[in-house]
């Protein structure tokens, strides 16, 4: 029986999908679930099972773009597995009799025609050479038996190297749907948003101490789930987008469409580039639960198993560039969403303290934010919402009671 294979559908909205990678050759048996492709969508990439056992056709070449629905391989299910071949016995070895037969002595290869003079300069040719740095061996000699002259030693030219010395290669290779995806709709985030960038800083010494007091019990306590950044800053940004809610909205032609939940998308790396899973109702989640939800979409996202639905409906982002050594940037807006904040690495630097000078760990935030919804007052106030939150995590974010909200 001959099984026709077909695209199944990755979403709702996705129409096609392009043949990534295949996994297996033409002609290979393949079993039951086995991954025989990698697709990409415009969202995200995704693994084909065999949908049954037997010896595959192939009928998509990689990069193919192939409709949803579309057969894309046939599977001889009545072909029965291939038994694995005998290894082949080795023939025994017999040593073959020597031969007596007289080497013929090498030739002598012809003595170099150089002397000692090739390529060594007269004394008034070093001194000219030695004041234009240059060496002598990189001299060709004209005079007796190759001496440098000073003639030669006047015409020399230090070397500069060449413009076309080196490789200049170039290879062309087609991105994949997904990276087109995203490039589209970065592109359209600049060209249909009125994007504008707010800039604030954040004394992380407040959460240092916490996570330094804390971290190791948390961490034991919740099955090695880790007390990291992102807990204290989507709690924060949760609790700012409660404050100034156009943050947490959205542009819909001419209607303004509001949300009453907080969809967090959290920007993470993956083998495929920038994937941005989303925590949902972050609003309601604990510091472990956060911290929790952020690493199992992690660990998908490493592993290629993120899925369309784990990066959809996000009502706000955030996107860390401090990990790669960010100190400051814009980020672009995630469409169709209205704001997205950017956090940055954390170096040391002197602030006022009470009119001292003192040496605290700061880190620079950025808020990208739609000016066509969200106006500056709502933006900077969210941004200092933000702040306020990092800077006192303690009274803010724990309700002064670090031990019940970390659930130690």
């Amino acid at each position: 029986m001959i099984l026709e294979m077909k695209v199944p559908s990755p979403g709702e909205s996705i129409k096609e999908v392009e043949i990534a990678t295949w996994l297996v050759k033409d002609g290979d048996y393949v079993e039951k679930d086995q991954a025989i492709a990698e697709v990409d969508s415009d969202k995200a990439t995704l693994e084909l099972p065999a949908e049954a056992s037997g010896i595959i056709t192939l009928k998509a070449e990689e990069g193919d773009a192939v409709a949803v629905g579309a057969v894309v391989c046939l599977i001889d299910t009545s072909a029965a597995k291939p038994s694995g071949a005998a290894p082949v016995a080795e023939a025994p070895k017999t040593e073959a009799p020597k031969a007596e037969v007289k080497a013929e002595a090498p030739k002598a290869a012809p003595a170099p025609t150089t002397t000692y003079a090739s390529g060594t300069p007269s004394p008034a040719a070093r001194k000219i050479l030695d004041e234009k740095n240059i060496t002598p061996s990189t001299v060709s000699g004209t005079g007796k038996d190759g001496r440098i002259t000073k003639e030669d030693a006047l015409n020399a030219v230090p070397s500069m190297g060449t413009p076309t010395g080196g490789n200049r290669g170039s290879e062309r290779t087609k991105l994949s749907m997904l990276r087109r995806k995203v490039a589209e709709r970065l592109v359209a985030a600049k060209n249909e948003t009125a994007m504008l960038t707010t800039f604030n800083e954040v004394n992380m010494t407040p959460i240092n101490n916490l996570r330094n007091e804390y971290k190791d019990a948390f961490k034991a306590k919740h099955a090695g789930v880790g007390l990291g950044y992102m807990s204290f800053f989507t709690k924060a940004v949760t609790r700012a987008l409660a404050l100034y809610p156009d943050v947490n909205s959205m542009m819909d032609g001419d209607y303004k469409v509001a949300y009453d939940f907080c969809d967090i998308s959290i920007a993470v790396s993956g083998p495929k580039g920038l994937m941005v899973p989303v925590v949902r109702n972050a609003e309601n989640l604990t510091f472990r639960g956060v911290e929790a939800e952020i690493k199992r979409l992690a660990i998908k996202a490493r592993d290629g198993q993120i899925t369309v639905d784990d990066m959809t409906g996000g009502t706000f982002t955030i996107t860390n560039g401090g990990v790669f050594g960010s100190m400051l940037s814009t980020p672009i807006i995630n469409p169709p969403q209205s704001g997205i904040l950017g956090m940055h690495n954390i170096i040391e630097r002197p602030i006022a303290v009470n009119g001292k000078v003192e040496i605290h760990p700061m880190m620079y935030v950025a808020l990208s934010y739609d000016h066509r919804i969200i106006d500056g007052r709502e933006s900077v106030g969210f941004l200092v919402a933000i702040k306020e939150a990092l800077e006192n995590p303690l009274e803010l974010l724990m309700d002064n009671n670090p031990k019940k909200a970390l659930e130690l």
